[in-house]
């Protein structure tokens, strides 16, 4: 191939060697080097293309964090607090009362035949009232309503739908399924342990809707429009067939991202899981980075179900749920270290970082593996001790900065109270601990967009407007620096993609304002106009 030369109004490089540049050489969808025109011409003929000569290129921005199924989850209703944006760019107003809630599944089962299926649902900011099944019989009795809510933690379901489970009786003890004043399932399930199987038995199937092509391709459009050339697919549940449709679809011309998807370990023993990611890992393309491995220590902080230290929650609620056993948590970290495979570990709650940390000490001691990059994801209580532990036993963090934004104002009035409120996702502290660090979104818990998710670790605004945190902010070059860079760490990617330097995949994010000039609280309002990933370009507008 021919070498192509682009002219941009700036580039921001993430390297330390040459931090600016006005173009970028490309070849066979790497980089050839960055710089002046001058400098690049001599790597001879070439053409020099100034699609980009009014705009700002920084590395493709790396999703540590987010699921695939945020194509998908567009398939069923949208019943969240907030505004979102679909893959097609319809905006989707969020809703603020049950009535609200009631209204747009009843247009939902007014169509189509099966289950309706809702997510994005948080009642928490309902001042904490909790959705019921009654609630839900409203808008219809003749088919079973399955809504996973916001966190991705707790599932509600309709009277129809709990019938078709076998749940629908009394005489149930299961701290996943809390009843009501009639002895009655109130409608929520709580933990994978409960709501897979019962999902399953109404015709929803989280697994099928992870795996379609559909919804992969709706993910990538969603990236594009985030200047996103590289995410995760954090927690996918993949057998050998769906590895060849994941082959398929990011194999394709148009396919507009790298998909890093972490296999999740629920429904596999410790030694199958470990056996299969090591038969898979050699697949790898460009577009498809397979062998990872996604552990959940615990479940989320507004929903209840993460383990807190003492004094644990402060309106008094149980302490969550553990969703792995010690001893499979051990085995797994043990076989991976061995094999070399790249472990991710759900820890909402500082409970549950302790109890992955303290694991993996106990696992490098028999398998020393010092830069083992094991990532604590989410990681949102943990204390400044626990931090420079996982620094010491050469872990990463990925913190949920978007959360300050999202349920900063829920956490402080209802989950942990003020103090512990203010140094949730402590990015800096993180930082002067040592330890490596990215932040994320977790779509669709919150919509893609690294620069949001930069705006929030630099601000901590919540959603009234308070900081929350002030000590826990960080600037706006180590917030860029941990959507790009950070996040390649993480993913033990970093000699591929993070900066634009000679020899990397040339993926860029195209950007129409330089995120470093303007005002940090503008920071999330630069506009993307689209992205280039292996060197080929996608617009936002027309993906």
């Amino acid at each position: 191939m021919t070498i192509t030369i682009y002219a941009a109004r700036k580039i921001l490089t993430m390297s330390d060697a040459r931090p600016v540049a006005t173009h970028v050489a490309v070849k066979d969808g790497k980089i050839l080097g960055a710089g002046t025109l001058e400098e690049l011409q001599r790597w001879g003929e070439h053409t020099l293309d100034e699609t980009f000569a009014d705009k700002v290129l920084m590395p493709g921005f790396v999703e540590g964090h987010a699921h695939s199924g945020a194509g998908s989850v567009w398939d069923g209703t949208y019943l969240g607090w907030f505004d979102q944006k679909d893959p097609d760019g319809k905006v989707w107003h969020g809703l603020k009362t049950t009535d609200e809630i009631v209204a747009r599944l009843q247009e939902a089962a007014a169509t189509g035949e099966g289950p309706v299926v809702g997510w994005g649902l948080d009642p928490i900011y309902m001042d904490n009232v909790r959705i019921t099944r009654q609630d839900l019989d409203r808008a219809t009795t003749d088919r079973p309503i399955v809504i996973t809510h916001a966190s991705g933690h707790i599932m509600s379901m309709n009277s129809k739908a709990l019938e078709m489970a076998g749940l629908l009786k009394q005489g149930l003890n299961h701290p996943a399924i809390p009843l009501g004043k009639d002895g009655l399932p109130m409608g929520e399930l709580r933990g994978p342990e409960v709501m897979a199987p019962a999902g399953q038995k109404v015709g929803y199937d989280r697994k099928a809707l992870e795996g379609s092509e559909r919804g992969l391709k709706a993910f990538g459009r969603l990236c594009v429009r985030a200047g996103v050339t590289t995410s995760t697919d954090l927690a996918r549940i993949y057998s050998p067939d769906k590895v060849d449709v994941m082959l398929k679809t990011t194999g394709a011309k148009d396919f507009p991202i790298c998909l890093v998807p972490f296999r999740h370990g629920r429904d596999m023993s410790p030694a199958d899981l470990v056996a299969f990611m090591k038969e898979v890992k050699p697949k790898s393309t460009e577009r498809c980075q397979l062998g990872n491995i996604k552990l959940h220590a615990d479940g989320s902080i507004q929903g209840f179900t993460a383990r807190l230290r003492w004094p644990h929650y402060q309106n008094g609620a149980p302490n969550g749920l553990w969703y792995v056993a010690p001893e499979q948590l051990l085995e797994v970290f043990e076989r991976a270290l061995e094999e070399d495979l790249l472990v991710h570990i759900h820890t909402n709650g500082d409970e549950a970082s302790e109890l992955a940390i303290d694991t993996l000490e106990t696992a490098l001691k028999k398998v020393p593996r010092p830069d083992n990059r094991f990532t604590l994801q989410h990681c949102q209580m943990a204390t400044p001790a626990q931090f420079r532990k996982a620094a010491r036993l050469g872990m990463c963090v990925n913190l949920f900065a978007n959360h300050h934004y999202y349920w900063g104002d829920e956490h402080y009035k209802y989950t942990v109270g003020p103090e512990r409120a203010e140094r949730m996702n402590a990015c800096r502290t993180a930082l002067d601990s040592g330890v490596p660090m990215t932040i994320h979104s977790d779509a669709p818990v919150t919509p893609i967009g690294p620069l949001f998710t930069a705006w929030a670790a630099v601000t901590r605004l919540t959603a009234s407007g308070r900081v929350q945190g002030e000590g826990e902010k960080i600037s706006v070059a180590e917030a860029l620096h941990a959507i790009t860079l950070g996040a390649a760490f993480t993913l033990k990617m970093d000699h591929l993609i993070g900066s634009i330097e000679a020899g990397k995949r040339a993926d860029f994010a195209v950007l129409d304002e330089d995120p470093t000039e303007v005002a940090p609280e503008a920071l999330k309002d630069v506009p993307v106009w689209g992205t280039v990933q292996g060197g080929r370009i996608f617009a936002a507008e027309t993906i």
